[in-house]
């Protein structure tokens, strides 16, 4: 677990970067290395290897510090740096990679976060001042917050709402900068403010050529990848999560430069060195996921295909033909099979590792890597999410990863036009663009007795959510929520239902039907709050849809990069990167809402890197393989469940009731349609409520504060709307 923590305040602090916040002896982040003290200190917490964490001085008032993997080099970090101090925060977010910046100009501290939310940012008030970090569970530490229950009921009620969900967190007093936006400090005093500019309501923006967006993604694409390839390789041998260190021997590196970088050889790595669960350790060099899928095959053909750059090897371990130096990893599940259209995912990743620069490692797991296995052990993570519930299904596949390993999460949500764009369309006046993704749905709903009549109904749909205000959409999601609570309609409804229920501001969430009336009505009082807020919204329905989708993903995959965490891995999404994201959102609406257009998009891509020799059935798509292994390991897991959910905690809040969610989970178990998205959040929310009241420790030491901790007194006992 990485992170970093620092805070702005008006009292006076020491040189070493222990700062009296509070009017008390100093306190310090347990195992953090300081990057800068007095008057704002900042540490870099965890196993951060060196090529990650940069510093860059321009005097002793004017400061950046990039924690991540970023593609720039020193001057284009000076630059960047000299234009945020006259406000042009953007420039400190535009180049490739994932990271976090932090500068110090005078007084002021910017921190800003990334386009998706895979990189938060959270702060609290804090004795006068605010403390910051990329993980709240630390800040919660700081300030013993307890429980934020009405945040947890929105979470579950409506997770892709950032309405309901508002700035907060499970803690309550810590705060979440929205993605896209930074956190601007000065004497302690914090601002959030956005730094992409805002498209009009009244006049389209200019939409790009086809052709030309196509290549902006691929070239964003290719200096994801790249930046991921540049940077040396280190094993660190200390972890820490959340303030808890498992000591071991630190690997050998040269002197940092001015701006921290480690310039040394490729470092080979110690067989013994990283352990997984099961005692194995991730392979050397760079590998990827091969699933069969678009998104995994694109990065791993990608990775595969630059040039290495000079005095690297990224080499897949002992074992491998020469030659061969991207190990791709295909996960195959014996005992949920996934009938023909996972056996098709399995030939097409058979094609691609075909290629002789991949070596190709696959995956065969039984009953033990069934979701919900092994709940009973694992992590903290610093919020719950669905993940939790398949978090030892995805370790038994990254444990066969190397020690930098691709991902395509995120590329659906960056690609895909939510069915809220065709909302967009009928905005900007473009309505022959809606016949091909409605004569989709008309294909797809071709077995029912109202085929013929889908087209309209899908305009008509379309047409009241462009014609409905943000505020009218609220107040209508917040008048129908409360009488969520125990619908039974068929969840195995196809896509043109689907898409029908996606064309609103804001719709409920899968797990909102177990939800007490109370915690509804709770979320109810949110969204009227939000729908009253004076100011409204300048984003079209389709984009502030979209957007909310996408940082809905990205919290989930920082979840699971802490949930599934192989010590010594480092998990790469490039999908996720900011200059991705901006490329894919310069795409056409004209494009996006064809059908198929994200398999289209990347085989445009990867022709225009030279790579046309993709495998038949090359961009299908299909999650039956997904929701037969869900099951499966619901009957698995069905005892453990049931003990899960006799004497919940979500029930001691007033959020569930445990009778009911049992019933639901046996009922999912036998193969009822029933929205197992929603039962993997409930449960998950309940493993992690358990997981924090159970935790020791905390994330500080010194003097004031041995043991910090946040919920330090229990589950807070829920009052009158939490």
């Amino acid at each position: 677990m990485r992170w970093l923590v620092g805070w702005s305040c008006t009292t006076a602090g020491t040189d070493d970067g222990e700062t009296a916040a509070w009017g008390g002896p100093p306190v310090h982040p347990v195992g953090a290395r300081l990057l800068w003290g007095h008057p704002a200190p900042l540490w870099a917490v965890g196993d951060w290897r060196p090529d990650e964490v940069r510093v860059i001085r321009v005097d002793h008032a004017t400061r950046l510090a990039v924690l991540g993997h970023c593609g720039a080099g020193d001057d284009a970090l000076r630059t960047a740096l000299l234009a945020a101090r006259g406000g042009a925060l953007r420039h400190l977010t535009a180049w490739p990679g994932s990271y976090t910046a932090v500068a110090q100009v005078g007084r002021r501290v910017t921190v800003t976060g990334d386009l998706a939310g895979a990189r938060p940012v959270f702060h609290t008030p804090l004795a006068g001042g605010t403390a910051y970090a990329t993980a709240a569970l630390p800040l919660a530490d700081l300030v013993e917050a307890q429980l934020d229950l009405g945040h947890l009921a929105a979470l579950l009620a409506c997770p892709d709402s950032p309405e309901a969900l508002g700035d907060g967190t499970p803690y309550r007093g810590v705060r979440r900068v929205p993605p896209g936006h930074a956190l601007v400090l000065r004497d302690g005093a914090r601002d959030v403010t956005a730094y992409e500019p805002t498209a009009s309501l009244a006049v389209a923006a200019p939409q790009l050529d086809a052709a030309e967006a196509v290549e902006g993604i691929r070239d964003a694409l290719v200096e994801a990848v790249r930046t991921r390839l540049v940077p040396p390789r280190h094993t660190t041998t200390t972890r820490y999560r959340f303030g808890r260190r498992d000591p071991g021997p630190e690997p050998d590196s040269a002197p940092a430069t001015e701006s921290g970088r480690r310039h040394t050889t490729h470092t080979a790595y110690n067989a013994h060195a990283t352990h997984t669960a099961d005692g194995s350790a991730p392979a050397p060099g760079v590998g990827s996921d091969l699933s069969g899928g678009i998104a995994s095959g694109t990065l791993a053909l990608l990775a595969a295909g630059l040039p290495d750059p000079p005095n690297t090897s990224h080499g897949p371990g002992p074992g491998a033909a020469p030659g061969r130096r991207l190990l791709v990893v295909t996960f195959n599940d014996l005992a949920a099979g996934g009938g023909p259209s996972r056996a098709s995912e399995l030939e097409r990743a058979r094609a691609l590792a075909a290629d002789p620069r991949l070596h190709h490692v696959i995956v065969a797991a039984g009953a033990e890597a069934l979701p919900y296995a092994g709940l009973g052990s694992g992590p903290l993570t610093d919020e719950p999410g669905p993940a939790l519930a398949h978090a030892g299904r995805h370790r038994r596949r990254l444990s066969a990863g190397s020690a930098d390993h691709f991902v395509g999460h995120g590329a659906r949500q960056v690609l895909d036009a939510h069915p809220a764009r065709l909302a967009d369309l009928l905005m900007d006046r473009r309505r022959r663009h809606l016949l091909r993704p409605v004569s989709a749905l008309a294909r797809a709903d071709s077995q029912s007795a109202h085929a013929l009549s889908v087209p309209f109904t899908v305009y008509r749909a379309a047409r009241r959510l462009a014609r409905t205000t943000h505020r009218e959409g609220l107040e209508e999601a917040a008048a129908r929520l409360p009488s969520v609570n125990g619908l039974h309609d068929d969840d195995a409804a196809g896509a043109l239902d689907a898409s029908l229920a996606a064309l609103v501001w804001c719709r409920p969430g899968p797990a909102a039907r177990w939800l007490t009336h109370e915690a509804l009505a709770e979320v109810s009082v949110r969204l009227q709050a939000a729908a009253a807020r004076p100011g409204g919204l300048h984003q079209r329905p389709g984009e502030r849809r979209a957007a909310a989708a996408l940082s809905r993903h990205a919290a989930d995959h920082r979840v699971l990069e802490q949930a599934a965490e192989v010590h010594g891995q480092r998990l790469h999404a490039p999908f996720l990167d900011n200059q991705v994201v901006r490329a894919c959102r310069a795409l056409p609406e004209a494009l996006r809402v064809r059908p198929g257009a994200r398999a289209s998009v990347l085989r445009a891509a990867l022709a225009g890197a030279g790579i046309r020799d993709l495998p038949p059935g090359w961009g299908a798509t299909s999650h039956a393989s997904h929701a037969a292994a869900v099951r499966a390991g619901l009957g698995a897991a069905a005892g453990q469940l049931h003990a899960l959910f006799e004497a919940p905690l979500l029930a001691d809040v007033g959020l569930i009731e445990g009778a009911v969610v049992r019933n639901a989970l046996r009922a999912a178990a036998e193969g009822r349609p029933l929205p197992l998205d929603g039962l993997a959040e409930i449960v998950s929310t309940e493993v992690w409520l358990r997981r924090l009241l159970a935790r020791r420790g905390s994330c500080w030491t010194g003097t004031a504060t041995p043991f910090r901790r946040a919920v330090a007194g229990g589950v807070v006992v829920p009052r009158p709307g939490f």
